[in-house]
């Protein structure tokens, strides 16, 4: 798994922001917005996301309505643990990853790890 091209990533963010599912007409209107797309373009990058297995769809009428499989959230988590399998010293990553965080981030880090350590107890 790789991050999205330009495209799918505009359509998931679309969807995951509406947190409903939508037609492809409904995408391209919202699209057409900030920049010019086409409805065979949307149509097209939204089904080879169905056949990646980021979107469901199902028939309503004529329309194939799209919804995600996963939240956004999940995606994220996905792609972290995707790249921080790739690193050779994994300790070295996370620790570098965590001396990045700001300070919110850091709190609701470990914030997170004790409600973990709670649990397995």
């Amino acid at each position: 798994m790789r991050g999205f091209g330009q495209l799918e990533a505009e359509i998931m963010e679309r969807l995951w922001e509406w947190g409903r599912p939508a037609t492809v007409r409904e995408v391209v209107d919202d699209l057409n917005r900030s920049r010019p797309v086409a409805y065979t373009t949307v149509n097209t990058v939204a089904d080879v996301l169905f056949h990646k297995e980021w979107l469901r769809r199902h028939k309503v009428g004529r329309a194939w309505v799209y919804e995600p499989v996963c939240s956004r959230e999940a995606y994220t988590a996905s792609l972290m643990r995707e790249v921080l399998a790739e690193s050779s010293d994994q300790q070295a990553a996370l620790m570098l990853f965590v001396e990045g965080m700001d300070e919110e981030q850091a709190r609701a880090l470990r914030e997170l790890l004790e409600q973990d350590s709670g649990r397995h107890e």
